[in-house]
């Protein structure tokens, strides 16, 4: 899916440098030519606040305020490929929506994205960028109770970009038979990120790498 309104020029960034950031990519190990185009068909810079925009295509993860940030391009295209890696998508879950950039990633990739954040602020501003940027297929709610959307559960994919110390129950449960999640896990003096798999036994962990993320506030 490409944006239909780019609201500030997308002309401060080249494509030269999008594609430099892309290379970088492939150089760090991602592969996958469908989550790199999706990569330089969202426009990143939209998605931080303005003054930071010239840093909009750099590896690196940028402040959104509320002591949140924008995961660094890298993260994004390395959890989006681990989440495809069964194939494509029908309904992917995403914890913690941010500033909209990963929903919008996964919404050229998959048919229908759900998102949830529990901060109200960053919730409006995300559906509010999500929606003027043309994405249909994103459904963004504000989550200050509990964990997920279990209403539109099973998902096929589950993707959580904050770090829980233990991955919730509550939220394994609303993966599919045969479904990935994808997360960090882990306190702050080491977490990695996971790749989950739901079958018919049970659910099998893999360890990817070594991340850092910011922590996943669960609400009682």
């Amino acid at each position: 899916m490409t944006p239909v309104n780019t609201r500030r020029g997308i002309g401060m960034t080249s494509a030269r440098t999008r594609e430099r950031l892309l290379q970088q990519l492939r150089d760090e190990g991602i592969h996958d030519e469908r989550v790199l185009q999706a990569l330089r068909d969202v426009p990143r810079h939209l998605f931080i606040d303005e003054a930071l925009a010239s840093r909009a295509y750099e590896n690196t993860a940028l402040p959104i305020g509320y002591g949140q940030t924008i995961s660094q391009p890298y993260i994004v295209a390395r959890m989006t490929e681990a989440l495809l890696a069964g194939g494509r998508l029908h309904r992917v879950l995403e914890i913690g929506t941010g500033s909209g950039y990963q929903a919008a990633v996964l919404a050229g990739l998959v048919d229908e994205v759900y998102t949830v954040e529990r901060l109200e602020p960053l919730m409006k501003q995300g559906r509010k960028r999500l929606r003027e940027l043309g994405y249909r297929n994103v459904h963004v709610k504000l989550s200050a109770v509990g964990i997920g959307w279990p209403q539109h559960a099973p998902y096929d994919g589950i993707l959580v970009a904050a770090a829980p110390v233990e991955l919730p129950a509550a939220l394994l449960e609303q993966l599919a038979p045969g479904g990935f999640l994808v997360a960090p896990v882990g306190g702050p003096a080491m977490q990695e990120l996971r790749l989950v798999r739901r079958t018919e036994e049970g659910f099998t962990h893999e360890r990817l790498e070594l991340v850092n993320f910011v922590p996943l506030i669960l609400d009682n």
